[in-house]
């Protein structure tokens, strides 16, 4: 069953081009993973969500432990029209940061179809479960050759790990929900002040840079070619995490991921 409801019909040599397309795009660029300058360990925080206008929309937990040599991490995010977004990463740190499970559950009103994702880099297998609006649930199961640098559900922890106006490059796994390796160019774009409380902090901004390489141009026909995110974090002496903006789903709004500290009743 086909879920992508919008996709328009395209003549058939330009369905040609672009099968050929999608096939010359399988080569895989050179993956160098990042090295680990900081080790991570237990840690929770207090996650908040807004749109553009700043209203909050939903709220949630960063959750992160360490498990037999590896680290579990999971972002968790409460809507209140009742959606859910899931996210959980295992990963070693053994010099060089590597991606071993991922899992991403997506359902509610706030996403245009409901979606679960699981990735194991051992096998290399791959399930996406999608299920839209209308009740039609697709089904894909397959493997893939996974770079080193597959760093799904890890851009803070790997943007922490970044010297301060260092440029990388690394590859993410794209659910369209056909799953596609891309890389993310991850660009500095200078520092901006913030203040934490009576203390004013520089913040290092990042803009997130999704490249399709072949895959630009039947994106781009289709309607999806992805825009960029940005991500604050400071990066002097201990690194730490500030906000994230961009969509958490392919051709969703854009949202902003912030920390928050929890709050008194009256």
């Amino acid at each position: 069953m086909q879920i992508d409801r919008h996709t328009p019909s395209l003549p058939p040599l330009l369905c040609c081009i672009l099968f050929m397309l999608l096939v010359l795009s399988c080569v895989r660029a050179q993956a160098a993973p990042v090295p680990v300058r900081f080790t991570e360990g237990m840690v929770r925080g207090f996650l908040e969500l807004n749109d553009t206008s700043g209203r909050r929309i939903a709220s949630g937990d960063f959750l992160q432990l360490p498990r037999e040599g590896e680290i579990k991490t999971r972002i968790v995010l409460y809507f209140k029209d009742g959606s859910l977004h899931d996210e959980t990463v295992i990963f070693s740190q053994q010099q060089k940061f590597l991606l071993k499970s991922y899992r991403l559950i997506q359902k509610g009103k706030s996403f245009e179809d409901d979606l679960d994702v699981s990735l194991e880099r051992g096998t290399g297998k791959y399930r996406v479960k999608v299920k839209g609006k209308d009740g039609q649930e697709k089904v894909l199961v397959g493997e893939l050759e996974l770079p080193a640098d597959v760093y799904n559900g890890m851009v803070p922890t790997v943007m922490k790990n970044l010297t301060k106006g260092s440029r990388e490059t690394i590859h993410m796994v794209a659910f369209t929900p056909t799953p596609r390796i891309i890389e993310l160019e991850m660009v500095p774009a200078g520092s901006t002040r913030i203040q934490i409380g009576d203390v004013e902090k520089s913040a290092s901004h990042y803009i997130l840079k999704p490249h399709l390489g072949l895959l630009r141009l039947p994106a781009t026909l289709l309607g999806k070619s992805p825009p960029d995110n940005h991500i604050w974090t400071i990066l002097d002496e201990v690194p730490a995490f500030v906000k994230f903006e961009g969509p958490l789903a392919t051709g969703g709004p854009v949202w902003r991921i912030e920390l928050t500290s929890p709050t008194w009743p009256k």
